[in-house]
């Protein structure tokens, strides 16, 4: 379905985990984040693709490398490859193909297309760097934390934070790979709100939105968490009962979090 349509951007929803996809026209490219989920959903929007690409290019920004953010990949084989340094040396790639086809067969999913770990054309290196396209100028910004692996995209002057797992008023901070990097991601997320004009916050999972307050009140509702899950004696569930309406089925994400960030902070002191 789709989320969100406003001039020339597009964000369709998966009915999994209310994943994104995001998509921005400009006069000789298309730019769009992380397709997914299902076979009929990456196929709807493989069609809406066609009908608007004509002679333009297709750029596709991954956010970061969870499978069922790379799982649409192999669809659009045309497409320039936008990632993180750290996506594209990805250890694992192997084992995020084998999620996806762990996944599918888990629910007897067929797609017309072979999943495949993108080949990054674009590859990001370091915070600020620019590529500009037509009118557009996108600024990338390194986002671990979540995974080691994240990116941020700012796309001006339509002001968009194209955010991933980041920033979401479904999911709480899900932390995988470091606490002090997602602390300091969160940090940077801030910085990222005070020195570009953002209209606009798309996260890979979540609502699109266009009001500042939500986007300062997500902000600041990660930033509580990430500092009250080291003092966290019990009382965070029924704040994350409260924020979050699907909490019931993230409770071992918010336990693992603690282990996570007792760990990170017992081997500082």
């Amino acid at each position: 379905m789709i989320q969100f349509q406003k001039e020339n951007i597009t964000v369709f929803q998966s009915a999994l985990y209310v994943t994104t996809s995001a998509i921005i026209q400009t006069n000789n490219a298309v730019i769009m984040t992380d397709p997914n989920w299902l076979p009929t959903e990456v196929e709807e929007i493989k069609d809406y693709i066609n009908k608007i690409i004509g002679d333009k290019q297709l750029y596709i920004i991954y956010t970061h490398s969870d499978f069922d953010h790379i799982i649409g990949s192999g669809a659009f084989p045309e497409a320039k490859v936008i990632a993180s340094k750290e996506f594209d040396e990805n250890p694992d790639k192997e084992e995020s193909i084998e999620r996806i086809k762990n996944f599918d067969q888990k629910y007897y999913l067929n797609r017309s297309y072979m999943p495949i770990y993108p080949t990054v054309d674009i590859v990001v290196s370091e915070d600020g760097q620019k590529l500009d396209l037509d009118s557009l100028t996108m600024t990338f910004y390194k986002a671990p934390g979540h995974t080691n692996d994240g990116l941020f995209t700012v796309i001006e002057p339509y002001g968009l934070f194209l955010s991933g797992d980041y920033l979401s008023e479904i999911e709480f901070p899900f932390i995988f790979s470091s606490y002090k990097d997602y602390v300091n991601t969160i940090n940077k997320a801030e910085n990222i709100l005070l020195n570009h004009q953002i209209t606009t916050l798309i996260p890979g999972h979540g609502t699109t939105t266009q009001i500042q307050q939500e986007i300062e009140r997500r902000l600041n509702c990660s930033k509580y968490y990430l500092n009250q899950l080291l003092h966290d004696n019990g009382e965070l569930v029924s704040y994350l009962s409260r924020e979050y309406p699907f909490f019931e089925g993230m409770k071992g994400i918010h336990t693992a979090n603690k282990e996570m960030a007792n760990q990170a902070f017992s081997e500082e002191n």
